[in-house]
């Protein structure tokens, strides 16, 4: 990240060609599923029957990419109103496009499955909460390490394993487009953590992180790890060709991403991620 004008000007002209290769991937989603025309001319192989828990599960993913939209926006206005890099600005209002894709390709899913109307979601879930008169860059840096270092980071290799089971077209297509765009979302938080670390607030922001990760990842796991969830290993073939996997690979992903991403990254900034793990479970 750097505010030099030459590498402004890269990055904008990367971000370019990157939104116009996502508005060209969704041109080419639109026109695969709705030129009723060519599925005349071309029978698809039938579609395996969608059960109560495919429609569950894709309208929850309409909704969490809708209130991801708007928690980043949120985010993103915090960014703007403390005067932070450009950079970081772009991307999360990137990011904000992104999950807005999402939420429209996840819901043709839900739509295809034979889903219905969704219920309204919860205003009050929909952006941030500052914590009484602390700076906003430690209410920043506490959004960006839990939605983003931890959240986006853990979802990556979450979409990798839904993405490979996954056999209906429709729900292929939204998992592939979910699936690239969280890697960006993911290095979007690290940079964002490390940002603020560079500030003169870093110290507080240090003992902010220190002091709340151990909440952050129990609230992971109560996420990904639910009472009994161990013992809820096997989904049926037509379940996971919708992009669903069993409750227990939640959990196996969570643990295997604290070695794997928390740990290593958390301790390129001196954070003990391993520590905060034990004391999550308590």
């Amino acid at each position: 990240m750097t505010d030099a004008p030459d590498a402004q000007h890269d990055s904008a002209a990367d971000a370019e060609h990157d939104s116009a290769a996502d508005a060209a991937q969704d041109r080419a989603t639109d026109a695969a599923q709705d030129s009723t025309a060519d599925a005349q001319q071309a029978p698809r192989a039938p579609l395996p029957p969608a059960s109560d828990a495919v429609r569950g599960e894709w309208g929850r993913r309409v909704e969490a990419e809708y209130r991801s939209a708007a928690i980043t926006q949120h985010l993103t206005l915090w960014l703007i109103q403390m005067g932070a890099s450009p950079d970081l600005i772009d991307d999360g209002l990137r990011i904000v496009k992104d999950e807005l894709a999402h939420a429209r390709l996840s819901h043709r899913v839900h739509v295809l499955a034979g889903g219905g109307a969704l219920s309204p979601l919860r205003r009050d879930t929909l952006g941030l909460k500052g914590h009484g008169d602390e700076p906003l860059e430690l209410s920043v840096a506490r959004a960006g390490v839990e939605i983003f270092c931890l959240g986006e980071t853990v979802a990556v290799p979450l979409f990798k394993v839904l993405r490979e089971g996954c056999a209906v077209p429709v729900a292929r297509r939204a998992l592939d487009r979910i699936l690239r765009d969280e890697v960006r979302h993911r290095d979007f938080g690290w940079t964002l953590l490390r940002y603020v670390l560079e500030l003169p607030c870093a110290p507080a922001v240090r003992q902010l992180v220190e002091r709340e990760l151990p909440a952050m990842f129990a609230r992971l796991r109560r996420s990904y790890m639910p009472p009994g969830g161990a013992q809820r290993a096997a989904i049926s073939d037509d379940d996971r060709a919708w992009g669903l996997m069993p409750v227990a690979r939640y959990g196996e992903i969570l643990e295997r991403a604290v070695e794997r991403d928390y740990v290593p990254r958390f301790a390129e900034h001196r954070i003990d991620a391993r520590a905060a793990w034990r004391r999550s479970a308590a």
